[in-house]
């Protein structure tokens, strides 16, 4: 069982005192100086203006202008910082800010995360569990295929720890594998569907997954079967497409969408899942030691770039399934109905959308890809109550033109994460549906929810929310990892907690510098305010440096936003010969509209310091994003690496 730290246990020096509680905590509206690379030695400014006018801080009586020209003029956030030098102790300064109901203090028993079949099956057996393009299983129905996969497993081989890779979309099959290879002992490795041949090979030997289950969709299979010669893989366990869909659907696809599926070889290499399931489910019961056995391998960049196994324990998932649904107060165990869009193979869907609605009995609609037509007649007509989703996908819903003829009022629980969420969107997302939307945050380290903004209570434009109970965030000093530092300021966020993985897989050095004295080192840069909520800035290894100066993406894309041609933006540095880096803007116009980079340097000048604003401007008709939506900066990166390289070559 994971028990919290009394205060005895928490570190003693550099963070904040609350001076005369009776009068209100001595406040300094600051602004960090991004410049040094350290919240630590921030100048402070008077306040800045609100987030939607023209933004403005005058200097400090005693700053020099060489501090201005230094700093440039930032983006008030009304950050407040407390005076340093009390032990961070409890009553931590978020849980003043908890929802009614809510209680930090907890405890959270160790278990094994395919527990939560046994206890959903249990409770829920008639309740419909899963839903695919019109074909429902009951719990009870996906408590006997899980029963029975998991003994397949077993027959092939399968043994305590070994690692079976999923290579699917959302469907049945995903949810169905997951819990079946954890019943049989062994440990899930995700795979996601786009990634290259070459990437999938690295992974597969990485991993030392010797069974890998896939679909005979030709797209998938295409970029499986030749890592049978080239890896470990030892055996590809196929999924038919057809037999997830009901009748008449599945004829329809067999000889409309016959290109798309592939005939699969007949040997010892490959075994179809309906043969996996062909038992009577009498699996092997193996013994699983929580807090030590890993369930899930989740490869991530991690702070370096390069994919790592953050091994996630049976008690890390469970956990933070459990801290999840401490903060949703008002579900309805057996009534919810969750729409499943975000892939199940990404560590936010892995949780909050597929284990969590185990957890609470709810439906879970499972959609293959997220195409905003498919996911507003969704809601419309299977009247799911919960979306969890990612900025671009609430985007792509407000600017639906025919968004009136759908009926949205059937969700009550929205939840947004895995990029910054403008609160344009937020606020336009509510407008129309009537339903809250809360951001959070999280990362695959740590299972991965950390923070979210409570759905009934205060939300702080830009913050990515209050810790979760159990879970505690400090801000570490930039420069020194080991120093923590006051409320407002600015430095690395750390998290500590139940969710927290134990480690990356063979890569110890690299462990030992993530989690530095029982704290995660996430590196993302951010602060926490005097209530406890937590605002991201970003990346560390999405810092831009140029000329000397250090720019944040994210500051730069808020400020943007704020143009009412912009639909969509993304920010990072690109090489320049003077200043090593400059800024430049990836934008795509609302449908109408248009816009010069003159015009939009113009618009920026009171809202970001000189060096902030973009020096280049690209318009596009469309920006390349990750399979869950995110903007990929790692894709455009590479165009302007390619460019670079090409000039130079051209004057070579």
């Amino acid at each position: 069982m994971y028990k919290l730290p009394d205060d005895r246990n928490q570190p003693e020096s550099g963070d904040f005192r609350v001076v005369a509680r009776e009068r209100g905590p001595k406040l300094v509206d600051t602004r960090q100086a991004l410049a040094n690379g350290d919240g630590g030695s921030a100048q402070e400014f008077a306040q800045g203006a609100g987030r939607g006018g023209a933004i403005r801080a005058t200097l400090t009586q005693g700053l020099r202008t060489v501090a201005a020209r230094l700093l440039g003029f930032y983006r008030g956030r009304g950050t407040r910082r407390l005076e340093p030098g009390a032990e961070f102790a409890r009553p931590y300064p978020w849980e003043s800010s908890y929802p009614q109901g809510v209680s930090w203090q907890v405890e959270i028993e160790s278990k094994r995360l395919d527990s939560l079949v046994d206890r959903a099956v249990a409770d829920f057996a008639e309740r419909p569990c899963l839903e695919f393009l019109g074909k429902k299983h009951s719990y009870k129905d996906f408590g006997e295929l899980v029963a029975k996969a998991a003994k397949g497993f077993q027959k092939l081989g399968v043994k305590k720890g070994d690692r079976v890779g999923l290579f699917l979309p959302n469907s049945p099959y995903y949810v169905i594998c997951y819990h079946a290879v954890l019943k049989a002992g062994g440990t899930v490795v995700n795979f996601n569907p786009l990634y290259a041949e070459r990437e999938i090979a690295r992974q597969i030997s990485d991993s030392g997954a010797r069974i890998l289950v896939t679909m005979d969709l030709s797209s998938l299979y295409k970029k499986v079967k030749g890592r049978l010669q080239d890896t470990c893989l030892e055996t590809v366990v196929v999924c038919r497409m057809t037999a997830a869909l009901p009748f008449p659907v599945n004829a329809l696809f067999a000889f409309v969408k016959r290109r798309e599926v592939t005939s699969i070889p007949s040997d010892g290499s490959h075994y179809k899942f309906d043969k996996l399931v062909a038992n009577d489910g009498a699996y092997d019961s193996v013994e699983i030691d929580p807090d030590k056995d890993v369930a899930v391998l989740q490869y991530t960049g991690g702070t370096t770039g390069t994919p790592m196994g953050a091994m996630l324990t049976h008690a890390n998932l469970h956990a933070n399934v459990i801290q999840t649904r401490m903060w949703a107060t008002g579900v309805k165990p057996g009534e919810e109905k969750m729409l499943a869009v975000l892939p199940l193979f990404h560590v936010f869907g892995m949780t909050a959308v597929m284990n969590l609605s185990l957890l609470i009995g709810a439906e879970i609609i499972l959609l293959p890809r997220f195409k905003v037509a498919e996911v507003l007649k969704a809601i419309d007509k299977q009247r799911p109550t919960v979306f969890m989703g990612v900025p671009t996908m609430y985007s792509a819903i407000n600017g639906q033109k025919d968004l009136d003829k759908y009926d949205l009022s059937s969700l009550n629980y929205c939840l947004s994460g895995g990029a910054a969420l403008p609160q344009a969107i937020k606020t336009t997302f509510e407008t129309l549906t009537g339903c809250v939307l809360v951001e959070g945050y999280g990362l695959s380290e740590a299972a991965p929810v950390c923070t979210i903004n409570p759905f009934e209570g205060v939300h702080k434009p830009d913050s990515i929310g209050l810790p979760i109970p159990g879970t505690t965030v400090r801000i570490m000093s930039l420069k020194d990892p080991d120093k923590p530092l006051p409320l407002g300021e600015h430095g690395e966020i750390c998290v500590a907690g139940p969710q927290v993985m134990i480690g990356y897989k063979d890569r110890p050095e690299v462990t030992e510098k993530a989690l530095r004295d029982s704290l995660l080192h996430t590196g993302d840069v951010g602060y926490m305010d005097a209530d406890g909520y937590v605002f991201l800035i970003d990346r560390i290894k999405d810092l831009i440096i140029t000329g000397g100066f250090n720019v944040y993406p994210r500051m730069v894309e808020e400020a943007v936003y704020l143009h009412p041609a912009v639909d969509e933006v993304v920010v990072c540095g690109v090489p320049d010969r003077h200043r090593g880096e400059v800024v430049k803007a990836y934008i795509k116009l609302r449908a109408g509209s248009s816009l010069k980079p003159s015009e939009l340097r113009d618009f920026l000048k009171d809202k970001l310091a000189v060096f902030e604003i973009p020096r280049r401007v690209e318009f596009r008709d469309e920006l390349p994003k990750t399979l869950i939506g995110k903007p990929d900066r790692k894709a455009l990166r590479e165009a302007e690496a390619k460019k670079a390289e090409a000039a130079e070559t051209v004057e070579a």
